[in-house]
């Protein structure tokens, strides 16, 4: 949501500029691509007035532009091992590191100013879901008899503040989407879930037998509980005697974000708090970008710097 003084904020500055509406006269009046070109002509003259001193102390004040603590070397081996053992199907892709500008707040419920945006009508990649579920939606449109399922490991870029003391706004996430069509009966989010689901718990146990819980939220009223019983917890279960496969009735986040079923995946250190390192849920983003109800959109992730934090402990 905007601030709460936004409405004051732009006053102001409307005030001092001495142009009545210039937010309206910029959002609304001008093409997109003119509005590029001023403000790549506005960053060209503030870039040339900067001075080497400047820029080193908004190297070190700018939370946006920091190196992460994590180290890469851990990183690289997760990913390398996540990409090795993908589901049947699921194929490896690099992104971009933007997105057009919008991906993160036309489809989903994410508030246009918790993304960072660019000057030439772009926006850094904040959550490599949205950017999938473009990907798949433009492959589907193309081939609507075949499921597009695909991975990546990305860093991402996030302008709200973090509670936690010293957080970085960036982040690394492994991201599996999986996008078809509806089948009855549940039969492709079944098996969706059930291939991701199936995944994390084997990559979890590659890196360490501390025990992990799954734990998937019912947002269509329990219709769907006795069928992720039946399909998911009655078949991983046995499988993966180290997981703890169940439901979260309370779960609040995430509700109106994910539809008929989200989850949440968490490592149980011997000592210390749980850790959450994946979450995923169905949301109509494709349905929305192809104009199709019957379109079906999976996505989950992981976060691979904190499965290998607990892994080291």
């Amino acid at each position: 949501m905007n601030p709460p003084d936004a409405g004051g904020l732009l006053a102001r500055i409307e005030r001092e500029a001495g142009v009545p509406g210039l937010a309206a006269i910029l959002a609304e009046r001008l093409a997109p691509t003119d509005l590029q070109s001023l403000l790549l002509e506005v960053y060209r003259r503030r870039a040339r007035a900067t001075a080497p001193a400047e820029l080193l102390a908004r190297y070190a004040q700018n939370r946006f532009v920091r190196p992460a603590k994590s180290d890469p070397r851990e990183t690289a081996r997760f990913d390398l091992k996540a990409f090795a053992q993908l589901p049947p199907g699921y194929e490896a892709i690099e992104l971009s590191p933007v997105a057009p500008l919008g991906t993160h707040s036309v489809v989903a419920t994410v508030d246009q100013n918790k993304v960072v945006a660019t000057s030439r009508n772009t926006e850094v990649v904040a959550d490599s879901t949205n950017v999938q579920a473009l990907e798949s939606a433009l492959r589907r449109r193309k081939n609507r008899a075949a499921e597009v399922k695909l991975a990546a490991s990305h860093r991402l870029l996030r302008a709200q503040k973090f509670d936690s003391p010293g957080a970085l706004p960036h982040f690394r996430l492994l991201t599996l989407t999986a996008a078809g069509r509806d089948e009855g009966s549940h039969r492709f989010e079944m098996r969706a879930l059930r291939g991701q689901f199936g995944y994390f718990a084997r990559l979890l146990e590659t890196f360490s037998d501390t025990p992990a819980r799954f734990r998937i939220t019912d947002l269509s009223g329990g219709r769907l509980t006795p069928i992720v019983e039946k399909e998911i917890f009655a078949t991983l279960g046995p499988l993966h005697p180290g997981a703890d496969f169940g439901f979260d009735p309370d779960r609040k986040s995430g509700r109106g974000f994910y539809q008929t079923l989200c989850f949440k995946i968490h490592l149980i250190p011997r000592e210390g708090p749980p850790v959450e390192v994946g979450d995923g849920g169905f949301n109509d983003w494709t349905a929305s970008l192809l104009g199709d109800r019957k379109e079906r959109l999976l996505c989950g992730c992981m976060a691979g710097e904190r499965v290998m934090s607990v892994a080291g402990m």
